[in-house]
């Protein structure tokens, strides 16, 4: 990753093609040692390759996965039954919530979990 970073900063900087001892400038200039092989192989990689091009493909890959999310449309299905049913429903959940919110302050005390 560090050797991808340097060579983007250098394609942002202006240098289209950014050579091996490029990248191993800007690394060096931050105290990092380049991993030869790892370098050589990124440079043949995206060799004759535009930035741009490929940062727009990787994004149109990202959009495909799939990124979860889908176990939070269960709570809120619940939440819409319950005041379906009637007022009553809907005055017992209040009181639960402000006992929550007191949980929450107790927590707090004095000191974090990394600390």
């Amino acid at each position: 990753m560090k050797h991808l970073a340097a060579y983007l900063l250098l394609g942002l900087g202006g240098n289209t093609s950014p050579s091996a001892k490029d990248v191993k400038g800007v690394l060096s200039s931050v105290g990092i040692d380049a991993d030869e092989d790892r370098l050589d192989k990124l440079i043949k990689e995206l060799e004759g390759k535009d930035l741009q091009e490929l940062i727009q493909e990787g994004s149109q890959k990202l959009a495909s996965v799939p990124s979860g999310g889908g176990g939070g449309g269960g709570a809120g299905g619940a939440a819409a039954s319950g005041a379906a049913a009637g007022g009553e429903a809907a005055a017992e959940e209040k009181p639960a919530e402000k006992e929550e919110e007191k949980e929450e302050s107790d927590e707090d005390m004095g000191f974090g979990l990394f600390d």
